[in-house]
């Protein structure tokens, strides 16, 4: 498996599993498979409420957790959020049994984004997470979070597909040391982009499907990806991408997608900024 190297000198698969909304009494059977079909990058979150299936997966799988890349998000605190924030991350490792995770992320550019921040330092510094970083954030909130903080996130994990390509936010991130992590990378099949003929074509000439083509085009923008699935078959197809390479043009042809705009809902926009603001995870 490919890997990236992060800020801190940690290495991080560029591909791996997801787990959104995968409801928890299927996640541990499809973390299960997805171990077994290669995976080694796990990604959950507090608010998907299913870490502890994700931990269960884990330790049944006989796979060494130095083998393994863990994430889990941090849901948005109240102040005193470097306090709050503290008690949710020994919560997550709690239900994910395990004594570290290989990268915890903010989840949401809201709240007390400074409290929660330093307690995720704090974390760091203790080895309880490998490396640190954050979700959702657009380029002018990652950069103010950058310029007013000691650690610089690792991460960055961002709505990222053919039809959003954030090439404008992967250019700042990379000038400032943070790695491009892409969530949706799907878009969750939106614009038909499992039969869409741009990426069919393509996948065509290679022997590969649209979906495979989909995460070639990330992994060769050096983007870290999660795909996810609970069928078996689909797992090992979306993971075997390393075999071929998108030409210039076929990049290009992918690049004239871009329409510039989500998908699913904009972080800016202030209803989704209110739906966001207002949710809180029980305990």
């Amino acid at each position: 498996m490919r890997s990236v190297t992060l800020n801190n000198g940690v290495r991080m698969p560029i591909l791996g599993f997801g787990v959104y909304q995968i409801p928890p009494e299927q996640t541990e059977r499809a973390v299960t498979d997805a171990l077994a079909a290669g995976y080694r990058l796990l990604d959950t979150a507090a608010a998907y409420g299913n870490e502890e299936a994700v931990g269960r997966a884990v330790r049944s799988s006989g796979v060494p957790r130095g083998e393994l890349f863990v994430t889990t998000k941090l849901w948005i605190q109240d102040a005193p959020a470097q306090d709050n924030a503290r008690r949710a991350f020994e919560t997550s490792l709690t239900k994910l049994g395990l004594d570290h995770v290989d990268l915890y992320l903010m989840h949401q550019p809201f709240g007390d984004v400074y409290g929660q921040w330093r307690a995720m330092e704090d974390a760091g510094r203790e080895g309880l997470a490998k490396a640190i970083g954050v979700a959702n954030f657009h380029p002018d909130r990652l950069l103010d979070l950058i310029l007013n903080n000691e650690v610089v996130p690792a991460v960055n994990q961002i709505e990222t597909h053919p039809f959003f390509q954030r090439t404008a936010d992967q250019e700042l991130m990379r000038e400032h040391g943070v790695q491009h992590q892409s969530w949706g990378g799907f878009a969750e099949g939106k614009n038909n982009l499992f039969s869409h003929p741009v990426l069919s074509e393509i996948g065509a000439a290679h022997d590969k499907s649209a979906a495979q083509v989909a995460l070639r085009w990330l992994i060769q923008r050096d983007i870290v990806t999660i795909p996810k699935s609970v069928d078996p078959g689909r797992m090992a197809q979306n993971i075997d991408v390393f075999d071929f390479e998108l030409g210039e043009d076929q990049m290009a042809a992918i690049a004239a997608l871009d329409t510039g705009a989500s998908v699913f809902f904009d972080h800016r926009d202030p209803g989704a900024v209110a739906r966001l603001g207002r949710h809180r995870l029980e305990g």
